[in-house]
């Protein structure tokens, strides 16, 4: 009887939920509600894209439509504007990624008086408003060149600032260098363009694909600085702000839903891509294993 009592008080005295519990609980409604919050528009955006009304909403419901996909593909001067978008990308890649990657060699090899000066004049670009960047850049080159607004502009104010993304991350890779590989090819009789083409580049190369991603995405959805520097041109991003100013339709959605659609692809594809190259370079190991374990066991 005793006994009984003592279990029945313990059961009693027990919490409901204990604090790992809870912490748990907690976490699982917070990534839910994060996640919502971070999809729900994107979700909603895709279905509006179905419904037969030109208003982009989904109530009231009208009907479902693919219409506004080839309203989407008979725009021209919306794709003008993504393949404006897409040549301003691939030069603020092609300027940004060797700017940075010397601005990251430089600051990680050279030592200078005032470095920490230098630092911070290279990294100030990204601290800018874009509103300034994209002024300053025009009023300079019309000033001293008389070269007004043009696509051409754009890259470079773009790349003013998307540079120093890209030496940062350049710099997080270099930090983990070891310096004696390079060394060591010298010694063997390389010459330093040898050493850094066999050497720098393959280990800097998932830092290069990670910047040349960066910059294309930040050239590619920039506003503030490509609208005072385009001229007459226009950007995707320049033209979907006039678009909701005037009225937009869901052929905007569309375009949208065509560019989530291909970005979970993309994802999909590298995802699959990177799990076989995965298995391949486990397998290749194991193989290495096997055999040098058979060379063991016939030298025994």
């Amino acid at each position: 009887m005793t006994s009984t009592v003592l279990v029945s008080a313990d059961a009693a005295s027990r919490p409901w939920l204990t604090s790992d519990q809870v912490m748990r609980i907690s976490v699982g409604v917070y990534l839910t509600a994060f996640f919502l919050y971070m999809f729900l528009p994107l979700v909603y955006m895709m279905l509006v894209t179905f419904n037969d009304s030109r208003i982009p909403t989904l109530t009231p419901w009208k009907g479902f439509t693919l219409r506004w996909f080839q309203e989407m593909w008979a725009d021209e001067r919306m794709w003008n504007s993504v393949i404006k978008s897409f040549i301003i990308g691939f030069w603020v890649i092609v300027l940004s990624v060797p700017l940075g990657l010397a601005g990251a060699l430089f600051m990680t090899r050279m030592r200078v008086l005032g470095q920490s000066f230098v630092y911070a004049v290279l990294v100030s670009p990204v601290l800018m408003p874009g509103i300034i960047i994209g002024l300053s850049t025009l009023v300079f080159w019309d000033t001293q060149f008389r070269i007004g607004g043009r696509w051409e502009l754009s890259v470079l104010g773009q790349t003013s600032f998307i540079a120093a993304y890209c030496m940062l991350i350049f710099m997080a890779r270099l930090t983990r260098f070891d310096r004696t590989l390079e060394e060591a090819a010298l010694d063997l009789g390389a010459t330093p363009f040898q050493a850094f083409r066999t050497i720098m580049v393959p280990y800097m190369r998932p830092a290069i694909l990670s910047a040349s991603v960066l910059a294309f995405l930040q050239s590619f959805e920039n506003f503030n600085t490509t609208l005072f520097t385009i001229g007459n041109d226009i950007t995707l991003t320049m033209f979907i702000a006039g678009k909701i100013r005037a009225g937009t339709t869901p052929a905007l959605n569309a375009l949208a839903f065509v560019m989530v659609a291909f970005t979970i692809a993309a994802g999909i594809v590298y995802e699959i891509l990177r799990r076989r190259e995965a298995a391949r370079t486990e397998a290749r190991a194991r193989a290495a294993r096997q055999a040098e374990l058979a060379a063991e066991a016939g030298a025994g």
